[in-house]
């Protein structure tokens, strides 16, 4: 694909992908299809914690609808179903389009159900309509103030968080490749791989949102098509998959088509942080996410964040703005 003359003012997208495995259905294929691998899947993989809907996506649409009202259109990603919109504002409603796997997975049907969000974000770019520059929000990533275009682009160069790691030291690690937390490492030295780059250095995405180039995303997939199929092609995450924003982020570095944001704007919270710990430690996170210069927040557990900080959700509804309290998943 010819790469496209980009203006600052072309449009840009947001996509968000969105499970409820807590509906039946779900789990009962998720369960028929786990044990149909007869192989022992990792546990970054099955993990039940990835597909529980805790209403991650309201607050995730009400951030975008507050901090980035200037994003043409909304497109969420969805296996079947879809959740609440009560409480958006109606114009921002209009913005939103739902997209079921079997349309971005179209000719390539054999993947489905698939449960593996590599899987599904290896076919983002195959959303029909979609803007050739977009954001790809995790429904547990949250703007918490005003966002700009040129906070993610610069004309047609996305904007990259990250930094640049050194994981040589994994790859020959059992240990490491047995452990949860470690999963996404490998993913990232798999991306980088396929670009040239190696596990000694390499560039680690920060858990933010990621905007990404359309084309770009088309010609990988023609120029490493063999491995864009073994990607979708693992019912579950398995650690032989490389991250697809990764592999995009290294190839527009590559190429010199990216901007390298060095400038801390972005937290994370992990499952599990602070329990056990005084809740000042956590508190002190939050209180940094709702600086004015930070403009991205992940949570990747709210309920195990409620835990140790039970006022958490009316936090988030005031650093987001609006009233999510009240909608369901």
């Amino acid at each position: 694909m010819q790469q496209p003359l980009i203006e600052t003012h072309d449009p840009i997208d947001a996509v968000i992908t969105w499970v409820d495995g807590t509906s039946p259905e779900h789990f009962e294929a998720r369960q028929t299809f786990m044990s149909a691998q007869g192989l022992q899947l990792h546990e970054n993989a099955v993990n039940p914690h990835r597909w529980v809907c805790n209403d991650e996506i309201s607050y995730c649409l009400r951030s975008i609808a507050t901090h980035a009202p200037w994003l043409r259109k909304i497109w969420i990603v969805v296996e079947r179903g879809s959740p609440n919109l009560d409480g958006l504002p109606a114009a921002f409603r209009q913005k939103i389009t739902f997209v079921s796997h079997s349309e971005i997975f179209a000719g390539f049907l054999s993947a489905l159900p698939t449960f593996n969000s590599l899987a599904i974000e290896s076919m983002l770019w195959r959303i029909e309509g979609l803007a050739e520059r977009f954001l790809y929000f995790n429904d547990d990533v949250f703007l918490t103030s005003p966002l700009r275009p040129d906070d993610v682009f610069r004309g047609p160069m996305p904007v990259l968080r990250g930094k640049w790691v050194n994981y040589s030291n994994f790859v020959e690690n059992a240990q490491a490749r047995n452990d949860p937390a470690k999963f996404n490492h490998f993913m990232q030295i798999n991306a980088a791989i396929l670009c040239g780059f190696d596990a000694g250095r390499l560039f680690s995405s920060a858990h933010a949102v990621h905007p990404l180039r359309r084309s770009v995303m088309h010609d990988l997939f023609d120029a490493h098509r063999t491995a864009f199929l073994a990607n979708i092609a693992h019912r579950f995450r398995d650690l032989a998959q490389f991250l697809p924003q990764g592999l995009h982020n290294h190839a527009c570095i590559a190429a010199s088509d990216a901007v390298i944001h060095t400038a801390r704007d972005h937290c994370h919270i992990k499952s599990g942080q602070g329990l056990g710990r005084p809740a000042a430690e956590t508190w002190s996170l939050l209180h940094r996410a709702a600086h004015p210069n930070v403009k991205f927040l992940c949570i990747n557990d709210l309920p195990q964040l409620e835990q140790v900080i039970p006022d958490a959700r009316a936090w988030l509804h005031r650093t987001i703005g609006g009233d999510t309290r009240n909608i369901p998943c």
